[in-house]
């Protein structure tokens, strides 16, 4: 029998190291991601290559976590951005990205869905 204190000590051990809090939102807010066309451009972690080990095309959720952490109206801001794109000219990802601007998505996502999805990503950096 496995004694408490390393039972406890484990389950931190896996809580800390999973990316996100609830595997099965993780695994629905992927799973949406994946049916919205998200991955495409982006992924969760931060460090990983583009098409052909160029800069990725979009930013990690990961960094957009970080980017936005604590910022007051990130939510409405980033949901914004999802359904009806960014301006190449006003981009922070510059250097970090090879894409110029994210396009709309409005036709691949329900608003109510990409709040769910940007409100998941936000969470990440809490």
């Amino acid at each position: 029998m496995m004694p408490v204190r390393s039972i406890a000590s484990l389950a931190v051990l896996v809580f800390a190291t999973s990316a996100y809090a609830d595997p099965k939102t993780d695994a629905e807010m992927l799973k949406l991601a994946a049916a919205s066309g998200c991955l495409t451009c982006h992924s969760v972690e931060s460090g990983k290559k583009g098409p052909n080990g160029m800069a990725p095309i979009g930013p990690a959720w990961d960094d957009v976590a970080a980017q936005y952490a604590g910022k007051p109206g990130a939510s409405e801001f980033l949901t914004r951005i999802v359904l009806e794109g960014s301006s190449p000219y006003s981009s922070h990802w510059k250097g970090k990205v090879s894409g110029l601007s994210m396009p709309p998505n409005a036709v691949a996502i329900t608003e109510g869905n990409a709040r769910r999805l940007v409100d998941w990503i936000l969470a990440h950096g809490k």
